[in-house]
């Protein structure tokens, strides 16, 4: 199958064009600028110049594929209408077809919980609460749709936890009491593909691996591993220094087990956990 991917030179579209291709499906890339599609054409992927708010342009490409993974996200103020545009882009398309489209969400939608599914009610906070409308237009559209909300994703030393770790301590989010729940990139892609494999119909997914640490939790192993000092801070503190609406999303205390994706999907996420990553010093180099 072709598979058109949006986002395949960031940190989860990276990965799920990994493996994607390690799935042997031939897959095509929607990428700014030349020097990306060379670096893209290099590993032997079709890579078209372009944006995502190009619409005509996006409309010709989901016409052209088998199916569509949506990861890019300009992660600004822009987020809310750009990824509106596309799914109606997207869903008009694929009307009428069988062909899959996995949306990408986020766990952060169902606010505070010591055992969330995706049944639950959502509570978002003010950064994502634009998700809430853009994932009802998905799951209403009739397309085979199925919705990936990641937890906090890290792994190879990115994603937010990085943030965690300065150059003199670790300095955790508030007091480092709440829980985040977590899940591996190469893990999580692992669970795009299968979605996209898959290719049910008004489907949802939380991407999230089991582990649950406290950023306490997390602080203490990435100081195992360098010697720093943990400093904590107050909420406001953390607002002050991350922006409000990051730092609250930040703050958020959740747990959840991904129980219906690896009981309906056979996912299993095997990649260390991120406390084991702190320890090992994959946040330190």
């Amino acid at each position: 199958m072709t598979v058109l991917l949006t986002g395949a030179t960031s940190f989860i579209g990276s990965s799920v064009l990994s493996a994607l291709k390690a799935r042997g499906h031939e897959v095509r890339v929607l990428v700014r600028t030349d020097d990306k599609a060379a670096a893209i054409a290099a590993e032997g992927v079709s890579a078209v110049v372009g944006d995502i708010t190009d619409l005509d342009l996006l409309s010709r490409l989901v016409h052209e594929s088998d199916g569509v993974i949506h990861t890019a996200s300009p992660g600004d103020a822009s987020s809310a209408q750009v990824d509106a545009d596309l799914v109606d882009v997207v869903t008009s398309r694929l009307q009428g077809t069988s062909k899959p489209y996995v949306h990408t969400g986020g766990v952060w939608v169902f606010g505070d919980g010591d055992d969330l599914t995706e049944e639950g009610a959502v509570h978002p906070p003010a950064l994502t609460s634009w998700r809430v409308e853009v994932e009802r237009t998905v799951r209403e559209s009739g397309v085979r749709t199925t919705i990936v909300a990641p937890g906090i994703v890290y792994g190879h030393g990115k994603g937010i936890p990085a943030l965690l770790v300065g150059p003199d301590n670790i300095r955790l989010v508030g007091d480092g009491s709440q829980h985040w729940t977590t899940v591996h990139v190469d893990d999580l892609a692992d669970l795009y593909v299968k979605a996209f494999e898959a290719g049910a119909r008004d489907e949802y997914y939380l991407g999230v691996s089991g582990h649950n640490p406290t950023v306490r939790d997390l602080g203490e192993a990435a100081a195992a591993a360098t010697g720093a000092p943990v400093v904590e801070e107050s909420a406001d503190e953390s607002r002050a220094r991350l922006g409000e609406a990051f730092a609250d999303a930040l703050l958020l205390d959740q747990a959840a087990i991904g129980a219906h994706a690896k009981e309906t999907l056979g996912w299993i996420p095997s990649r260390p956990s991120l406390a084991d990553e702190f320890r090992s010093g994959a946040y330190t180099s």
